[in-house]
């Protein structure tokens, strides 16, 4: 090192000044008040310059702005060497500041939308390295005055995406400015003519690695004249004359190395290479359909101190032969190098480009997902993959990561992922190679190793065994990076770690809650795949009560309401409003549904997005409605928010759309029905006709919601009018006699008794007939019909010789196994409204026997969560009249309407009759005074 080396001075003895004690060093813990009294600016000045190096570049300016001492240090040339600026807005503004330090700057990475011009504005005229991502933008313009103003360039990447903008002119540029180029790797130039290639033979006398990968169209004639080339890519470019290249290239003195990989190349350029090239120890021809068929490749692996690279070969095996005769058992030969004391350095430099190329080819074909390459995978690719998260290249391992990341996905849009490619992994110890890597100092490492991690994470056994080696605090830390990508996959592998119940407490135990709501406020809502991951894994993490109430404590209501009221992009509205449903639907146990409702401008916005363009976004929005309305202020505040007529409107438009958004549309009318005005405003906006359609559905989730609509509705005469006007009668005979749904025939049957208990006139119209006249609809013997299937639904829970023997008997034992035997489980969610109740009431003085008995049947169901069967003759129901009259006389003081809702769909609710148990309401019911009352009951 250069410079000279600050030696550390005896720290001056002070009175208050704490010792550090042997104990201390021993057990290597300093306290608070041990580190209170260190002077940090003593250490050594090379120790201080490495933990610097240890350190981002943000961390390094925040550490470097604490004191003079290590402003200076951190601005040591040593430090500035290398830039990676990929993470980083770099314009030229940017480069201007960063001048000061950069005049020692040799190696440079960064993305080239944008940043090519400023790299001439850094003044790093010592720069020997710049590697480009995403150079689609560079022009030739751009690439030939940044040669110009970097003469010492040495080595020139820029890939993997196609170098669209660029042609043979700024490749000449490159060769008469940078005669010490060593390495030029470029992916899809559209041309490489001879005059660019010759002039790099002419000019650049020190190039021994060259890639025109992906391209259109290379002179190979040309390339035979790189006589200094020791290692040549081709792969994946199209419209090679091989048989050109065989002979030209052959001749090439110090070619070492050759990659035709993605190629068409044929069985006579192939031998051609192996047999006349001098020097020529490797050709590297993956994914190549000449090999891909029933080819004997053999005879071309018999050439002396030469290899061929397939996918019919074993890839290690055939490295492997490249060393002495000890290194043939070994199970991974790039490890196996790594660990050589003695080593030659040309060998050295063949191993280096093959893990490159590896690296490259494992990734394009990774991303390719064809189905051929799957035992390709499971037999080596990820055993290969495996050994180059070992390298010691960085672009390695981050390509290798990121292919790990891409060749698990076999379906991007659903999220699915092959289990036996994840598990390869897994059991292969990358999980803990990954994770290590997520802790390294290189942003861009991090961000590729926790986007692998993320992905691996969606097999349930890759996930526990990501929770199991400390993975969740790593991700909760790396969600706090100032990088925004870091900080993207971090979230995504927080969101799908959280899917389940297994590992949501750890992620709140780790701090990933409030790490993943400070992201919201972090970061602008133009970064749609941070937000829309972190969104995500809240809305998970809101399905648990514990981590719900969590994510109120930590701002996170206000963060997602916020992105539902201004983000644009339809992936994070979807998922807020997910995360507002689920915060919302733990009922009574916590405040959040009313915290919602309260927060400024969430109903409105989740109103509004029941109308946006993106159905995922509708569905999330009316389910987000429909546990919300469960409050009784949040009903009324929706219904003023314009709510009545947004989801008539989704439920009118939603015949053809998904189930989800079919049974939402439905469930959060159902909501808003609840109370009198919104139920009539429903009728009255159009919404009782498309939730007659909805009931007419196959699917159990979305009739059973419709069902309990259009039953709150037909509680009011101008609805049940309705109902029977659009043709719902037919529909809701249907659910009460065949849908497989007990609730759903339930609440159809609750409805048919609403239309048919006498307050519609004996004759209405029914709509218009086929002929187009208006046709009239005899009440009398359609209410026959609908309420003998009323009947025989009731009946069909009743055992007249069992009920009789326990009636008779009066044993608390035989009465409760009757009633747990005809109990409907999810009964125990409804709850109805003191009027509900005056209703069944009233009905059970009606002559009807059937209105006598679905009434008993009614309150009995929800009012102590149990059933009785009716009397078989439904005549008199005294038993049950009995048990509901002393129920309601003693245990029942009728709230105001407004407060009870009829209905508690999503979570359960304490019975409105009070906490008895169902045994001792059954008992407590048939006692013998209470039998003596039967008469003066009815």
């Amino acid at each position: 090192m250069n410079r000279r080396v600050r030696q550390k001075c005896e720290p001056r003895q002070e009175k208050d000044e704490t010792k550090i004690s042997s104990k201390t060093l021993e057990c290597g813990c300093l306290t608070s008040a041990t580190i209170s009294g260190v002077d940090w600016t003593t250490l050594p000045d090379d120790t201080v310059i490495q933990l610097f190096s240890c350190l981002n570049y943000r961390d390094r300016a925040s550490l470097a702005s604490t004191c003079r001492t290590f402003r200076l240090l951190g601005s040591s040339p040593c430090l500035w060497r290398s830039l990676d600026l990929r993470p980083h807005k770099f314009d030229t503004a940017a480069a201007v500041s960063l001048s000061p330090r950069c005049k020692n700057l040799q190696r440079l990475k960064f993305l080239a939308a944008g940043s090519a011009d400023a790299i001439v504005s850094l003044q790093a005229r010592a720069l020997r390295e710049i590697s480009g991502d995403f150079c689609r933008d560079i022009t030739d313009a751009a690439l030939s005055v940044i040669a110009a103003r970097h003469e010492m360039l040495e080595r020139v990447h820029l890939g993997p995406d196609a170098c669209e903008r660029i042609s043979g002119d700024a490749i000449k540029a490159l060769a008469y400015c940078c005669p010490r180029l060593q390495r030029l790797w470029m992916s899809g130039v559209k041309e490489v003519n001879g005059d660019a290639i010759n002039a790099l033979a002419k000019h650049c006398k020190q190039l021994k690695d060259v890639g025109f990968v992906e391209s259109d169209n290379i002179d190979e004639v040309a390339l035979g004249n790189l006589n200094s080339v020791k290692f040549l890519s081709v792969a994946g470019t199209r419209n090679l004359k091989w048989g050109s290249a065989a002979q030209f290239w052959s001749r090439l003195p110090c070619l070492m190395c050759l990659d035709v990989s993605r190629t068409d190349v044929n069985l006579s350029a192939v031998t051609g290479f192996l047999s006349s090239s001098q020097n020529l120890k490797v050709l590297s021809a993956l994914n190549c359909p000449v090999f891909e068929g029933e080819v004997d490749s053999n005879p071309m692996h018999n050439h002396k101190g030469k290899i061929l690279l397939t996918f019919l070969s074993d890839m290690f095996k055939e490295v492997a032969s490249l060393f002495a005769d000890n290194s043939k058992n070994v199970t991974d030969v790039f490890q196996y190098w790594r660990k050589l004391n003695n080593r030659d350095e040309n060998m050295d430099e063949i191993v280096v480009w093959i893990e490159c190329v590896f690296s490259h080819s494992l990734l394009r074909i990774a991303e390719n997902n064809l189905k051929e390459f799957d035992d390709f995978w499971l037999t080596q690719g990820a055993a290969v993959l495996l050994s180059l998260l070992r390298s010691s290249q960085e672009e390695v391992q981050e390509r290798a990561a990121m292919a790990v990341a891409t060749f698990v996905v076999i379906d991007d849009e659903n999220a699915t992922v092959d289990c036996k490619r994840a598990e390869a992994i897994l059991w292969g110890g990358g999980i803990r190679l990954l994770l290590n890597l997520s802790r390294s100092c290189q942003e861009g490492l991090q961000s590729e190793a926790a986007k692998a991690i993320a992905n691996l994470s969606i097999d349930s056994k890759v996930a526990k065994a990501v929770a199991e080696s400390g993975g969740i605090n790593i991700l909760a830390n790396l969600a706090k990076s100032m990088n925004r990508l870091v900080a993207e996959e971090a979230a995504g592998g927080l969101w799908n770690l959280s899917v389940g119940d297994d590992h949501k407490g750890a992620i709140a135990e780790a701090g990933g809650i409030k790490a993943l709501v400070d992201l919201i406020f972090k970061w602008p809502s133009s970064s749609e795949g941070l937000l829309e991951r972190a969104t995500g894994a809240l809305a998970n993490l809101g399905a648990d009560e514990k981590c719900s109430l969590e994510v109120a404590v930590a701002g996170g209501i206000h963060a997602l309401v916020m992105l539902a009221r201004t983000c644009k992009f339809d992936g994070v509205q979807e998922q807020a409003a997910r995360a507002l449903a689920n915060l919302a639907a733990h009922g009574d146990s916590n405040r959040n549904n009313a915290s919602i409702g309260q927060e400024e401008g969430a109903l409105e916005a989740l109103v509004q997005l029941t109308y946006s363009q993106n159905e995922g976004v509708r569905q999330e929005a009316a389910g987000a409605l429909w546990n919300l309305s469960f409050d009784d202020k949040n009903r009324e505040a929706i219904a003023a928010a314009g709510g009545v007529e947004a989801l008539v409107a989704l439920a009118q438009s939603s015949s053809s759309a998904s189930l989800g958004l079919q049974e939402r549309a439905a469930g959060a009318l159902w909501g808003l029905s609840v109370s009198e005005s919104n139920s009539i405003a429903i009728g009255r906006q159009g919404g009782i006709a498309p939730l007659i359609a909805l009931a007419r559905s196959d699917i159990e989730d979305v009739h059973e919601t419709a069902a309990g609509a259009l039953w709150n509705l037909a509680f009011y005469r101008e609805n049940a009018l309705h109902i029977v006007q659009d043709g719902g009668v037919k529909s809701l005979i249907h659910l009460c006699s065949s849908s497989i749904s007990k609730m759903a025939r339930f609440m159809a049957a609750l409805a048919l008794v609403y239309i048919f208990d006498g307050r519609i006139d004996a004759s209405v119209l029914a709509g218009p007939s086929s002929s187009g006249s208006s046709k009239t609809l005899n009440m009398d013997g359609v209410g026959r019909m609908a309420l003998k299937h009323v009947e025989e639904f009731v009946t069909s829970f009743s055992d007249a010789q069992t009920f009789h023997t326990a009636a008779a008997s009066l044993v608390p034992t035989a009465l409760a196994q009757i009633a747990e035997a005809i109990r409907i489980q999810e009964a125990g969610h409804l709850r109805c409204s003191g009027a509900e109740i005056d209703r069944f009431l009233r009905m059970l003085r009606d002559p009807s026997s059937i209105l006598k008995s679905c009434s008993a049947f009614a309150l009995l169901q929800e009012s102590t969560y149990s059933l009785l069967p009716c009397l078989e003759d439904g005549t008199h129901c005294t038993i049950q009249a009995s048990f509901i009259m002393q129920v309601h006389r003693e245990c029942y003081v009728p709230p105001p309407l407004h407060q009870q809702p009829l209905f508690r769909p999503r979570y359960m609710q304490k019975s409105c009759f009070g906490t008895l148990s169902t045994t001792k309401l059954v008992e407590y019911s048939f006692t013998p005074s209470i039998l003596r009352e039967k008469d003066n009951l009815l």
